[in-house]
C-alpha cells in the first residue's frame, strides 16, 4: 500500500467537505453553510480540488477512465443539487451528491493503493 501525500492532501479535502456535512445533517446548518445550495457549493469546490489532486499524474488506464466517468457523475449530481437547492428534492440530491463524493474518493485511493490493476490496452483473460 503506497499512499502519498497528495492522497493525504485530498482525504484533508473530504474531510472538510464530510465534517461540514454532518453538523450540517445534525444543526441545520454551519458556520458560513445555511442550506443545501451552501452545502453543494462546497462540496462542488472542495470535491473538485481533491479529485484533480488526487487525479495529477495518474497513468491514462481503464481505472483512470473509470474514476473520471465517476467524477462526472459526481459533479452532475452535485449541479444538480446546487440547481435544486430550494425544492423538496434538495435534502435527498445532497445526500446522493456527498455519497458521490466518497466513491469517487475511495476509487481513487483504491487506485493509489495499488489493489486495482488495469493498464491501457490490457485484456481480460
Amino acid at each position: 500500500m503506497r499512499l502519498t501525500f497528495r492522497d493525504a492532501i485530498a482525504s484533508l479535502l473530504v474531510a472538510a467537505i464530510a465534517v461540514p456535512y454532518i453538523g450540517y445533517l445534525v444543526n441545520g446548518e454551519m458556520p458560513f453553510i445555511k442550506d443545501p445550495r451552501g452545502m453543494s457549493a462546497t462540496g462542488l469546490v472542495l470535491g473538485a480540488i481533491a479529485f484533480l489532486v488526487l487525479r495529477t499524474g495518474n497513468a491514462a488506464d481503464r481505472v483512470g477512465t473509470g474514476e473520471n466517468i465517476a467524477a462526472v457523475v459526481a459533479g452532475v449530481l452535485g449541479l444538480a443539487a446546487l440547481v435544486f437547492a430550494e425544492t423538496a428534492a434538495a435534502e435527498v440530491l445532497l445526500a446522493v451528491f456527498m455519497g458521490s463524493i466518497l466513491v469517487v474518493y475511495a476509487f481513487e485511493v483504491v487506485d493509489h493503493a495499488g489493489l486495482v490493476h488495469a493498464h491501457a490496452g490490457a485484456r481480460p483473460h
